[in-house]
């Protein structure tokens, strides 16, 4: 197991030396500005450029997740021009291949990740992100970020409308990942609530779900799970953690960690500091060793601390290397190393 400097949104110098001073060797990128992906697909130069500057910089690229939404919107939704998107995510699948980038995430939430605030207020006062059902009917309080889409869901989607369409995007491009030798990893539902976001139903909000969806990738080592540690707490607390890691990780099937917590279960939860949340960090660390996990964590979200530009929502480099994101990536290095884990 290592632990990565992760979801990168816009890597440059700075985010190289951040990095570095926290004596980490790799990176995972997250809908890299750096990328632009004109022709509704990221291109091979693009992508091996990507990675040779990183390398340039001493570190390792570990993969990348969520292409843009104007790539994905019509395949998630089922609707019109899905074909082509799924063409073009193909060819994006074989350039990341050919770049020599291994993994690739996905998300499975036509209306992204849902917020109703992103200015709850945490332990001494720092900013974290929280959800209450009861107020999502305002909207969205991440609705600016990137991934949001822009155009609403018409007709809703249903969970069965949810479930073929996953079905379609599967049987399409598993084949061209398992023939090139990227993996596709899929991040749970969040929040992960039964209920309909903005439209769309949320299928991936529990551990049945989510074993189903390795099922219907038919067990294929080119289908994975991003375990977000914080979402899945969030489904029922510490319980569903260990049920999930045991459920996937046995076999293999967990291809990358977001290690995050949160306070409480939906329907009401915030974010929150490592050690405050829901389950012992030490204790899911040492039980993903125990299954044979040997990939990267990264960090997730993470609170900002006196001193930091804002949450999770500000993309910037200049806000990405925060104190939040120093104290969360230390807390996770230090547990690894005191449980003698690390690879």
């Amino acid at each position: 197991m290592r632990v990565a400097l992760g979801h990168v949104d816009e890597y440059d110098e700075r985010t190289a030396m951040f990095a570095h001073q926290l004596g980490l060797q790799s990176v995972q990128l997250h809908t890299p500005s750096n990328l632009v992906g004109a022709e509704g697909f990221w291109s091979e130069a693009e992508l091996r450029a990507l990675r040779e500057r990183i390398e340039g910089d001493g570190l390792r690229l570990e993969g990348l997740e969520n292409v843009p939404a104007a790539h994905f919107a019509l395949i998630q939704r089922g609707a019109a021009g899905r074909d082509e998107q799924i063409e073009n995510y193909r060819r994006t699948v074989r350039n990341m291949g050919a770049a020599g980038i291994p993994v690739l995430g996905h998300h499975w939430m036509p209306t992204y990740v849902w917020r109703t605030s992103m200015e709850a207020v945490g332990r001494g006062g720092a900013h974290v992100s929280s959800f209450d059902l009861a107020d999502a009917a305002a909207g969205n309080a991440l609705a600016a970020y990137k991934l949001t889409p822009e155009e609403p869901i018409d007709p809703p989607l249903s969970a069965e409308d949810m479930w073929a369409n996953y079905q379609y995007f599967l049987d399409a491009v598993l084949p061209v990942a398992e023939e090139v030798g990227v993996r596709l990893s899929l991040h749970p539902d969040d929040p992960p609530v039964a209920e309909p976001l903005g439209g769309a139903a949320r299928i991936f909000t529990s551990p049945t779900a989510l074993a189903e969806a390795r099922d219907r990738a038919h067990g294929s080592r080119a289908w994975g799970l991003t375990l977000c540690t914080g979402t899945v707490s969030a489904m029922a607390g510490a319980a569903n953690v260990t049920e999930v890691i045991d459920l996937l990780g046995p076999s293999g099937h967990i291809a990358y960690v977001h290690f995050r917590d949160v306070r409480g279960t939906v329907p009401t939860f915030a974010e929150c500091f490592l050690g405050e949340g829901n389950f012992h960090p030490p204790s899911i660390l040492r039980r993903l060793h125990k299954v044979g996990f040997d990939g990267f964590a990264i960090d997730d979200h993470v609170p900002a601390l006196v001193g930091d530009a804002a949450t999770w929502g500000d993309t910037s480099s200049e806000a990405y290397c925060s104190r939040g994101r120093a104290h969360e990536l230390g807390y996770i290095s230090g547990i690894v190393d005191a449980l003698g884990i690390g690879g």
